[in-house]
C-alpha cells in the first residue's frame, strides 16, 4: 500500500515496548438466508511512542478477539517515522479514499492538536507537539491511512542530505 515512500523503513517488533491504541470498534452484519450474522471490526494503532508505529485491522464474532487480531496485524506493518525535538521535521499533507490529513510540527509545549484517529497515530508516534487538520471522509480507517500517508512522506535533515550526496549543513544552507 506504501511501497512508492522509499525512506519508511519496515521494523521487526521484537524488542520493542508497543502500546496499543483501540481507534474504533464496528458492528458489522452479513445477511443470510437464516437471518443476520453479528460480527465485529476493530481498527488498532501501536506504537513505542519512539518514532516507531503500525495499524492493523482485525474481524472476529467476539470484540476482544477483533481487537487482539488487529494488534497482531499492526506488530506485522510497523514502520519508522523520523522526529525532531518531540514534532514532526515538516508539513506534510497526507490523503487517502476521502479523508485527507494535514500536519503540521508546532513548538515545544503546544501539545497534539488533533481529534480522533490522527490524534491515536500521533500519540502512538511519539510526537509531543503537532497541529493538525482533518478533512474529508471521518472514516477512521481511511482516516488512520491518511495520517500514515502523511507521516511516510516526512523526511528529517540526516536523509535529505544523504539522498542528495551533501552534508546536513548545505541542507541548510542551500
Amino acid at each position: 500500500m506504501f511501497q512508492k515512500y522509499k525512506s519508511a523503513e519496515t521494523v521487526k517488533p521484537g524488542g520493542l515496548e508497543l502500546k496499543d491504541r483501540l481507534v474504533g470498534v464496528q458492528r458489522v452484519t452479513k445477511v443470510t438466508k437464516g437471518g443476520r450474522a453479528f460480527g465485529f471490526s476493530a481498527i488498532v494503532v501501536v506504537g513505542d511512542e519512539n518514532g516507531v508505529v503500525g495499524h492493523g485491522l482485525g474481524k472476529s464474532k467476539e470484540v476482544a478477539e477483533a481487537i487482539s487480531k488487529a494488534v497482531e496485524d499492526a506488530k506485522k506493518n510497523l514502520v519508522r517515522i523520523p522526529l525532531v525535538k518531540g514534532t514532526v521535521p515538516h508539513e506534510q499533507k497526507g490523503k487517502f479514499g476521502g479523508a485527507r490529513v494535514f500536519i503540521k510540527p508546532a513548538s515545544p509545549g503546544t501539545g497534539v492538536i488533533a481529534g480522533g484517529a490522527v490524534r491515536a497515530v500521533l500519540e502512538a508516534v511519539g510526537v509531543h507537539d503537532v497541529l493538525s487538520k482533518s478533512q474529508g471522509s471521518s472514516n477512521p480507517h481511511n482516516v488512520v491511512k491518511a495520517t500514515f500517508d502523511a507521516l511516510l512522506q516526512l523526511r528529517d535533515a540526516r536523509t535529505i542530505a544523504k539522498q542528495r550526496g551533501i552534508s546536513v549543513e548545505k541542507v541548510f544552507n542551500a
